[in-house]
């Protein structure tokens, strides 16, 4: 197989808000709201967070429908996790404290420990760490 051109991976979800899935990011996690597309009601109808080399974007399902309605049935139905190795697992479960838990924290068979939540957009987000030697 040749090798790909591909340099960086970016997350987007699609949800029906933006703003409370920005707020979540900013004020748990220390995320910075790098760019935000207002629609025509001033409601977000994109945004992008950072924190240094991670990224995530979310877009509104209406405005990806306006773009594309032929597409509807493309997006109902399809799920994603985030999935995000820590230094920290304390420190991301205290930021994570009142969020809806999928799977609380638990070991895997792979060796790291992990749990995983619910965004207020209703995705996945897993965290997880792995022990020192692993790195």
């Amino acid at each position: 197989m040749a090798r790909s051109n591909l340099k960086h991976v970016t997350t987007v979800f699609i949800v029906e808000t933006v703003e409370p899935c920005v707020a979540f990011w900013v004020e748990r996690f220390g995320f910075t709201a790098e760019n935000q597309v207002p629609g025509e009601d001033g409601k977000l109808i994109f945004a992008s967070l950072k924190q240094g080399d991670i990224e995530i974007m979310y877009q509104t399902r209406a405005s990806v429908l306006a773009e594309n309605p032929a597409g509807a049935a493309e997006l109902n139905g399809h799920s994603a996790a985030l999935f995000i190795t820590v230094d920290d697992l304390d420190a991301a479960e205290r930021a994570a404290r009142g969020a809806p838990v999928v799977k609380p924290r638990h070991q895997t068979f792979y060796g790291s420990t992990e749990f995983y939540i619910k965004d207020p957009g209703g995705n996945t987000i897993g965290f997880a760490q792995f022990p020192a030697s692993a790195k």
